[in-house]
């Protein structure tokens, strides 16, 4: 992998910048962290050298001073709404998250439930938080939200909203995911807190769109990909040129609460510390670029990436049309198209070639190998094995797991299990690699190739199984495939 970004440089100047807007207020500084905290998968992939848990070691330096909050939206829960990365809901992860924290040492508060309008479901997984001995708090839908600044700065909108109740002067706001209202439960604690006489201040720790580089820069378009579903939209900040004369890039849902945000300030300290939703920011991410080439073809590889992903999902129902055409103009702004995607071409090449289901995989010293399914193996299992047996110098043309010991694999898995496909996976295929690796020395060197593998692409021209999804992952090696169902 290149890697085109500082993570050290990251971590020193991010917790500064942080330290600096702590002083700024008074009692209580409520900081809403967006996107990931614990595991920032999506900045790793855009930024590569970017460690996932970046945001989590740099709290770690001011743990005797935070708690952390976090806040789910109950129309997320009332959908099931799934982490595409980890393949969990937004509710369980609330829970795996928690857990995660508090083994860092992190002082974990209460859970907001928001955008609460009688939903059964959320009422229920309030119940299962409170067995558990967590304090649940309800924020309540407000008509009008974000435009009508008189009514939810007012006892019938934010006062309506349960107050969250805090300990640290440091107060972290956190959520599975994007669009769960995180910065709404940090203005409502504001208006709560100054009813208690309390002195509070608010700042936000948001990784994208990366303020301070170009509107259409492919990190940022990037970001726009990822949030299709949220019809996220970047654009200039007209506050931050209308007061500073300089562009800076943040999204619709910033500007659109910015007003808000003002009238709340204004309320509380007769004016607002900050001009523009851009000042409201800590980000320093734009300053650590190392290698902007590398981040650029990351973040070109990522919106390819998501189209994929939002094909297939439109193949299995889990999308729709409009976030595909989204992402579609996504790649036609960053100026590209799905070939630039090296594995793309290569895979589809394979099976123009054989007329088999295929795949490739791009290694980290830019070699393309290629594979397609026989009657023994599926095109991510022989691939797997092609990618191992290059990287280790054995010849092609031997056989590191025998036929004789495939077939009663084979046997077993429709003839005893009435499984539809014969042909391995990746993960029977490293099991058998295991088994074999004690007597056999190549398929013990091609085992010790699986680190090489991380950073690493590859494209199918078939949708893959979820075993197959998963050891990909697991190998930290970037997927994307035909929207196209396995034969």
């Amino acid at each position: 992998m290149k890697y085109g970004f500082d993570n050290e440089k990251y971590l020193r100047i991010q917790s500064e910048q942080i330290t600096k807007r702590i002083a700024q207020f008074g009692d209580k500084l409520y900081l809403e962290f967006g996107g990931k905290l614990f595991d920032d998968h999506h900045a790793s992939r855009v930024l590569p050298g970017f460690q996932p848990d970046s945001k989590l070691r740099m709290l770690m330096t001011l743990s005797d001073k935070a708690e952390v909050v976090q806040v789910i939206s109950a129309l997320d829960i009332e959908k099931n709404k799934m982490r595409a990365d980890l393949g969990i809901t937004y509710d369980e992860d609330i829970l795996r998250l928690r857990e995660e924290f508090e083994k860092c040492g992190l002082y974990v508060g209460g859970v907001v439930i928001t955008h609460f309008n009688g939903q059964s479901s959320a009422a229920a997984y309030r119940q299962r938080l409170e067995r558990l001995g967590i304090k649940v708090y309800y924020h309540y839908t407000i008509d009008g939200y974000p435009n009508n600044v008189a009514l939810i700065d007012s006892d019938e909108g934010f006062g309506k909203n349960d107050y969250v109740e805090t300990t640290r002067p440091l107060v972290v706001v956190t959520a599975p995911g994007p669009g769960s209202g995180k910065m709404a439960v940090c203005l409502s604690q504001l208006y709560h807190e100054h009813q208690r006489g309390v002195k509070a201040g608010y700042a936000k720790f948001e990784t994208f769109p990366v303020w301070n580089l170009p509107l259409k820069h492919p990190v940022n378009i990037a970001y726009e990909a990822a949030t299709a579903d949220l019809n996220d939209v970047n654009m200039i900040d007209p506050f931050h040129l209308e007061a500073y004369g300089k562009i800076a890039i943040n999204y619709n849902r910033d500007i659109e609460i910015f007003p808000v945000l003002n009238a709340i300030f204004e309320g509380i300290y007769g004016e607002n510390p900050y001009k523009s939703p851009t000042d409201m920011g800590v980000n320093m991410v734009g300053f650590c670029m190392s290698d902007e080439d590398a981040c650029c073809d990351a973040a070109r590889d990522e919106i390819i990436r998501r189209y994929y992903t939002a094909l297939n999902g439109l193949a299995l129902g889990s999308s729709n049309d409009s976030e595909v055409n989204k992402i579609n103009l996504n790649l036609q702004q960053a100026k590209i198209s799905t070939d630039y995607r090296r594995t793309t071409v290569a895979a589809r090449d394979r099976k123009d070639l054989t007329g088999l289901a295929s795949s490739a995989i791009e290694l980290n010293d830019g070699s393309i190998i290629t594979a397609s399914q026989s009657p023994l193996l599926g095109p991510s299992a022989a691939l797997l094995i092609n990618a191992m047996k290059h990287l280790a110098g054995i010849d092609h043309a031997k056989k590191l797991i025998p036929e004789f010991m495939i077939e009663p694999i084979q046997k077993t898995k429709v003839t005893y299990l009435h499984g539809n496909n014969p042909r391995l996976h990746t993960d029977e295929v490293l099991v058998a690699l295991s088994v074999l690796s004690k007597d056999d020395a190549d398929c013990a060197k091609a085992l010790e190739q699986l680190p090489r593998l991380y950073g690493c692409q590859v494209h199918s021209t078939v949708m893959l199984s979820e075993v197959d999804r998963k050891i990909f992952k697991k190998l930290g090696i970037g997927l994307t495939c035909d929207p196209v169902r396995k034969i």
